[in-house]
């Protein structure tokens, strides 16, 4: 088995990170766990609510990720990307967590970062409120009256960090991809 490694996509709402994290799961051949895939199931469950009740879905949601995350990793998969709007000072222990005893999490943790304008950002959130692939439960229209105080920056880790700014068209993620998995593959 090699060396574990984590890739973590993280960033605010509407800024990315599920297109450029399927993309990387294809270029990579490795195991996605986003906290949307998750928190999907429960809205259908337990339904959206407020905004208190979607916070504490998301926090069931980043919990059951990082378990299942655990279970991967000790099943032998030594890659695996996690994709969220992880919280600075809050999801750092359980992500540390993850790695074996002896690893080193400067050459095992990557963070990707997706950036973008604040504009941009909103008018994609726009976009979503119509789009019917889009489960309703987000509440992507709340997230454009408020801007999440968390999830913009890269979290407090060690290892390598990408700033990536996903303004462009949806081929740039898997430009971007392509590009990342060459380097990880580089000794």
């Amino acid at each position: 088995m090699g060396a574990t490694r984590l890739i973590i996509v993280t960033g605010l709402p509407g800024a990315g990170k599920s297109t450029l994290a399927r993309e990387l799961a294809r270029a990579l051949h490795v195991t996605l766990l986003g906290k949307d895939m998750i928190k999907e199931p429960l809205l259908d469950v337990l339904g959206a609510g407020d905004r208190s009740h979607s916070r504490h879905l998301s926090d069931a949601s980043f919990a059951v990720l990082f378990a299942l995350a655990r279970t991967v990793l000790a099943q032998g998969m030594n890659s695996l990307i996690l994709e969220g709007n992880f919280r600075s000072a809050e999801h750092e222990p359980a992500i540390l967590q993850l790695l074996p005893p002896g690893a080193q999490p400067r050459s095992a943790i990557t963070q990707v970062l997706c950036r973008l304008a604040e504009p941009a950002r909103l008018a994609r959130l726009g976009l979503r409120t119509s789009d019917p692939a889009r489960h309703p439960g987000h509440q992507d229209g709340a997230l454009r009256a408020n801007r999440p105080a968390d999830g913009g920056i890269f979290l407090d880790l060690p290892g390598r960090r990408i700033a990536l700014d996903t303004d462009g068209p949806a081929a740039r993620c898997t430009e971007f991809a392509s590009q990342l998995a060459a380097a990880l593959h580089t000794p």
